[in-house]
Formats: C-alpha cells, sequence, structure tokens
C-alpha cells in the first residue's frame, strides 16, 4: 500500500461549511443569549475606560469575526488528515468555546473579574489556533489575526473595566 492510498481526505466542502458555519452561528447565539438582556441597564452603567468602542461597533465587528473564523475552520475541515490537523481542530473548539463563556461569564454573571480569568486563556487558546492554523493553511491562519488583536483588544479592555468597577 503507498503512502497515497494511507491519505484519508479531509470532510466533503459542504459538509464542512455545514458543521463550520453551524458551529460559529451557534456560538454567536449563545454569546447574544448571555449579551442582550444584560446590556442595559448593568452594562450600559459600568464605568468604562475611553478606549471603549461605542456599542455599536461590536456587532459589525463580531459578524466579520464570526465569518472570518466559520472560512478557517471550513479550510481546515476540508484539508486530507496530516499531522497537527486534529489538535488544530480541537483548539479551535476550545477557544470557541471559551468565547461564548466569556459572555456567560461577564454579561450573563455580571462580574467582569469572571470575564478576565476566561479571556486570558482565550486570547492564548486563540494565539495557538492561529499558529496551528498557519502551519496548515495560510490563509485559516491570517483569517484568525483579526480575532487575536480583537480578543487581545477585548482582553485589555476587560481588564480596564474590572479596575474601574471593582
Amino acid at each position: 500500500m503507498t503512502d497515497i492510498a494511507k491519505i484519508r481526505p479531509g470532510l466533503p466542502p459542504g459538509r464542512a461549511a455545514l458543521i463550520a458555519a453551524g458551529l460559529v452561528f451557534l456560538d454567536s447565539i449563545l454569546g447574544q443569549v448571555a449579551t442582550l438582556p444584560n446590556l442595559v441597564p448593568w452594562y450600559a452603567n459600568l464605568v468604562k475606560p475611553g478606549f471603549n468602542p461605542p456599542n455599536a461597533v461590536f456587532g459589525p465587528v463580531w459578524t466579520l469575526l464570526y465569518a472570518l473564523m466559520a472560512l478557517a475552520f471550513w479550510r481546515i475541515l476540508i484539508l486530507p488528515e496530516q499531522q497537527g490537523r486534529k489538535l488544530a481542530i480541537m483548539v479551535f473548539l476550545a477557544q470557541l468555546a471559551l468565547n461564548v463563556l466569556w459572555s456567560w461569564a461577564f454579561f450573563a454573571a455580571h462580574s467582569p473579574l469572571l470575564g478576565l480569568v476566561d479571556i486570558v486563556p482565550q486570547i492564548i487558546l486563540v494565539a495557538a489556533t492561529l499558529v496551528l492554523f498557519w502551519r496548515l493553511d495560510r490563509l485559516a491562519g491570517l483569517c484568525l489575526l483579526p480575532l487575536f488583536l480583537w480578543v487581545s483588544y477585548a482582553g485589555a479592555l476587560n481588564f480596564a473595566i474590572w479596575r474601574l468597577n471593582g
């Protein structure tokens, strides 16, 4: 048996698209369930730093980030099985889980401290996912660069809100 015959293909593109878009969309919806009911009055009444963006920025930014996450994940799912692919998928799913848990920790629990406890490992996992995806598919890795930058910024914002309201 040749090495070529041993290669297991990735998921079919359509199935991979359903999985990637479905998981990322589910993550988004679960985050919104925790966030939206807590914007007013709780979040609106928090003291925020001067670098806090207007609320209208968050929706478009996260829509773009979720689309890029789904595209990146899809590109990895359609790749043939190879060294590092399973780990990249597991780390992506872990950062996706921390992403939604942040909304529940920060907004639903009304706790900037719990949000901070979540976002620090989340930043590390997003960075790790970016590197792992980059090694397998450069475009997939590049798709996660805006997420890494935004979550890092959100971490600084979360820290400042915790300090100002603690």
